[in-house]
């Protein structure tokens, strides 16, 4: 019998925290979904693998033989797939939407200095998933905005800061504006992401920067097309890094600059156990952006 990987990382997921919810948050999928392929998993093997009650989930006899294999089963596929992508000479790299930026491609040519014959593969993961892959282990590495949630898990090394704008409709109010105070959005619906919880959701939100009001959502998007398609509809507006201008320009949507909100941070993540190559990598994330930072003075990016 054949069974994905993926499903086994979800039953970890559920029987490690013993709860649906926490679970879902922590693989960054839904609810619902987490608990289709659930049921996808106990029907492929014929067993019941938890039983539910309103404390939570409960392992059933089939479902502990299954939670103790599990673990040492993943482990063994991680170390496979880490040393065949090694003999491969390819390094998988993670990253969000307007993460590194223009710095990206300097990285990637220094990494390849460094180690001759490797590839970067770089793999865009959606914004429902602020660890950029790092949460599934899909990738060893990761470059991402922070806050982002589970990060005290991980190696974290902040690159750079930008300031952050906000994205408005063309024919917004306040469109014509160079400059907008942040209470002045205190009432405009916002657009968020499928993952907007915890740290996270407050850094993106300003939470602590709005004196107390609160937040109306104007639409839940997950990739770059439909938010920006939101925001260009009049669904609301959203605070975005400054560089958005620059990787996502379009006549509908422009970008104007925020006075009163925090700058957002880009950094490199990686695995506890990423080994050496990609702690070159890191190495050269670090290289690049303190050289830009230094020999072209302050950019984002």
């Amino acid at each position: 019998m054949d069974v994905d990987t993926r499903l086994l990382r979800y039953f970890a997921a559920i029987a490690e925290e013993g709860n649906l919810t926490r679970a879902a948050h922590r693989l960054f999928v839904s609810q619902p979904s987490l608990t289709k392929q659930l049921k996808h998993l106990e029907s492929q093997l014929g067993v019941r693998l938890f039983t539910r009650s309103s404390t939570g989930m409960r392992l059933t006899e089939a479902g502990h033989v299954l939670a103790a294999r599990v673990p040492p089963v993943l482990a063994g596929w991680d170390a496979a797939v880490s040393e065949t992508r090694s003999a491969a000479r390819v390094l998988r790299v993670g990253f969000l939407a307007s993460a590194a930026n223009d710095a990206t491609r300097s990285i990637v040519a220094a990494f390849g200095r460094i180690r001759p014959g490797w590839r970067v593969d770089l793999r865009q993961a959606p914004w429902s998933d602020p660890t950029a892959g790092l949460a599934g282990a899909e990738v060893p590495v990761a470059l991402l905005r922070l806050p982002f949630p589970g990060e005290e898990a991980f190696g974290v090394r902040t690159l750079f800061s930008e300031s952050r704008c906000v994205a408005l409709a063309s024919d917004h109010p306040l469109a014509s504006r160079t400059s907008i105070e942040f209470r002045e959005l205190w009432d405009d619906p916002v657009i968020v992401a499928p993952a907007l919880k915890g740290a996270w959701r407050e850094h993106w939100l300003a939470l602590s920067e709005r004196d107390g009001r609160e937040v109306r959502i104007g639409a839940v998007t997950e990739q770059p097309d439909e938010f920006l398609g939101a925001i260009a509809s009049g669904c609301g507006i959203s605070l975005v890094p400054a560089s958005t201008a620059r990787f996502h320009s379009r006549p509908d949507v422009v970008y104007i600059p925020v006075k009163g909100v925090s700058p957002s941070d880009v950094a490199v993540a990686w695995l506890p156990d990423a080994g050496e190559t990609a702690a070159d990598f890191v190495r050269c994330c670090v290289d690049v952006t303190r050289s830009r930072r230094t020999g072209c003075g302050t950019r984002s990016g």
